[in-house]
């Protein structure tokens, strides 16, 4: 009994001395990312930084493309979380058109001060297995939701979060491209807005909202209407998915 206690404590003391030891390379890397992009990324330099041996790399990443890709995705992470982070309180009080344009403006901030993780994170190989990518686009599903239980938005919920990903990845790779001083301080706003005229109806009123915007509407509440059973939720559901989408072919 004693000898598998003592057996079980080395394994378990194992990970955590491993999670510590990973945790610092990931720590390191992302402060040398920020400080000096991906040619201060080296081996060498991170095992300095972080006060262990190289092949401690080697073990728990493969290779430099693999530190990478953790660095990458710790970073983006963080910032994820911190955007969830303010998800409930957007969801408290702040007008859902300003908590989607705030969202937009944080992005591109973001995506500028840390063109390097932008880069990693939107290319289509790495975003479709970074968990920050998928925590990322939900936090905007959740903002284009609210929206959509206005009654504005005149497309369906998804292809709205597209065209505004679309938009921004754009914006972005352009000033990202541009050298900073020669960049148009203006426009990923017009980019925006241009996305804006796409999604959204001119105005609350019924006779500017038309039947798109109203069902797309209908569909965004539906889960909240619980005096229904699961079965006729989930049928409405399906009647609404289909309203929706004959009437986004027709456009």
């Amino acid at each position: 009994m004693i000898a598998r206690w003592r057996y079980r404590w080395n394994v378990i003391d194992a990970t955590s001395r491993r999670s510590d030891t990973r945790s610092k390379i990931v720590d390191a890397g992302a402060r040398l990312l920020r400080e000096g992009g991906t040619d201060a990324l080296t081996t060498r330099g991170v095992a300095e930084a972080a006060g262990v041996q190289a092949p401690a790399i080697y073990r728990l990443f493969g290779d430099k493309d693999g530190l990478l890709d953790a660095v990458a995705e710790q970073v983006m992470a963080t910032y994820v979380a911190a955007k969830a982070t303010g998800q409930a309180a957007a969801a408290a009080g702040v007008d859902p058109f300003e908590d989607l344009r705030a969202g937009w403006q944080a992005q591109i901030e973001f995506s500028l001060a840390n063109p390097t993780v932008f880069r990693l994170l939107s290319d289509p190989n790495r975003v479709r297995h970074s968990p920050a990518a998928v925590s990322g686009r939900k936090v905007l599903e959740s903002k284009v939701h609210r929206v959509a239980m206005t009654g504005r938005l005149r497309v369906d919920e998804s292809r709205a979060v597209n065209l505004i990903q679309a938009a921004g990845i754009g914006a972005i790779q352009m000033l990202l491209s541009t050298p900073e001083e020669r960049r148009d301080a203006g426009l990923a706003d017009s980019m925006y807005e241009a996305v804006l005229r796409q999604i959204l109806t001119d105005g609350p009123e019924p006779d500017e909202v038309g039947p798109m915007a109203t069902t797309v509407a209908f569909r965004a509440v539906a889960p909240q209407l619980h005096m229904l059973s699961a079965a006729e939720q989930t049928l409405l559901t399906e009647w609404l998915n289909r309203a929706v989408g004959v009437l986004q072919s027709d456009r």
